[in-house]
């Protein structure tokens, strides 16, 4: 894949990026006072849920799934036994990572009569996330993107594609999507610029940075308060020695709450030699995490894990989260990164073993064959687990 980004060809003209951020929760406001006029009311609940989603997803608000809670709360008081309610909770117990919750409040849902394609579609969402049965849902993915040709179907197309690792194909989902939106809402273009930049910069075998980083941009462009495109770019601009310009994009998300921004902007200040500051912003990102962890496990093991087995300094507790998000949802990366630090944490036996479930459960896949996983075999570890 080598193919440069054609950024000037990257969706129609879009509503001004921080006009729609105020709009955003500005109407995150007024959903939640009609809610708690008549928590009941059709559609009401869930239009909280679709502007708390894209809360968390851009400004990156890591306490939208606190307020979900609260209104899971609030319908199981009042009507706890409906399919309505059983659908909510399955959708925000899927927001928050807890899949088995989520399977288990949606065969209520079905069992009270909830609408079919609201069931399936939210079964898929979870099979994808979860790695399982994924030729069943990419078909699914297939059939619908061909079908309604809506670009969030041929996103969830895309990034499905990508898990599968097949990479040229992806690009070409993304870019499709792109080209044939026709909306003026700038958020779902900068989710396709920012899906791009982690395609190119991240997860093709050999990453092309300027690439990426000419997506990252352009999904800052269009949505300026777009954190995670601000952390992933200034990841790029710090590795580059770029680092005040990184320092730049970072400081001003640091409301947000997301703990990797001040894990990010610890390590730029250090590298720059401001030591005081950076103690404290790594500080504050090891509360943040911890914070996180304990209300919410699943949703933030995967980063937490990141932050640990680095600028975190603990190995063992990054194994520790890694093993949880395995458990959870076991995707050939969720393995991966789980290798990796069960070998920073010089565990070899479960390394060992992290290699021999992966291989039991991907083995056959194409992907599995391009892992890094599939090129170490158990006999190397032989020695290492009889230590």
């Amino acid at each position: 894949m080598t193919e440069a980004p054609d950024i000037d060809n990257a969706g129609s003209p879009t509503t001004d990026g921080e006009i729609a951020a105020i709009n955003l929760e500005s109407v995150r406001r007024r959903s939640w006072d009609r809610f708690f006029q008549d928590p009941l009311q059709h559609g009401v609940a869930e239009s909280v849920i679709e502007h708390e989603q894209l809360t968390a997803q851009f400004p990156g608000d890591v306490f939208a799934l606190d307020r979900l809670q609260h209104l899971v709360q609030e319908l199981v008081q009042l009507d706890a036994a409906s399919a309505r309610t059983a659908l909510i909770q399955a959708q925000i117990a899927s927001m928050a990572h807890r899949f088995a919750d989520a399977r288990h409040y949606l065969a209520q849902a079905e069992i009270g009569g909830a609408p079919k394609v609201d069931v399936q579609a939210l079964l898929l969402n979870i099979d994808q996330a979860c790695g399982i049965n994924l030729d069943s849902v990419l078909d699914a993915r297939r059939r619908t993107a061909d079908e309604f040709n809506r670009l969030e179907d041929v996103v969830v197309l895309g990034s499905l594609l990508a898990d599968m690792r097949a990479f040229a194909d992806a690009d070409r989902a993304y870019r499709q999507a792109l080209r044939d939106y026709r909306d003026v809402s700038p958020f779902p273009v900068a989710r396709v610029c920012f899906d791009l930049g982690v395609l190119w910069g991240e997860l093709v075998p050999k990453t092309e940075r300027t690439h990426a980083t000419d997506w990252y941009r352009r999904a800052i462009d269009v949505l300026p308060s777009y954190a995670k495109a601000r952390v992933h770019l200034a990841e790029i601009w710090s590795a580059d020695g770029r680092m005040s310009e990184a320092e730049a994009l970072l400081r001003p998300i640091i409301a947000s709450g997301d703990p990797e921004v001040r894990w990010r902007l610890g390590d730029l200040l250090a590298a720059q030699g401001k030591f005081d500051e950076a103690e404290m912003q790594m500080q504050a990102a090891r509360s943040g995490f911890e914070f996180l962890l304990e209300r919410h496990p699943l949703a933030f093991a995967d980063h937490g894990a990141e932050f640990y087995a680095g600028s975190g300094s603990n190995c063992h507790r990054a194994l520790q989260l890694a093993q949880a998000n395995v458990v959870n949802r076991p995707t050939l990366q969720a393995f991966e990164k789980a290798y990796a630090f069960a070998i920073c944490a010089g565990d070899y036996v479960r390394a060992a073993e992290l290699i021999a479930e992966a291989a039991e459960r991907w083995g056959g896949t194409g992907a599995f064959r391009s892992s890094p996983l599939a090129m170490r075999g158990l006999g190397d570890w032989e020695g290492a687990a009889a230590r």
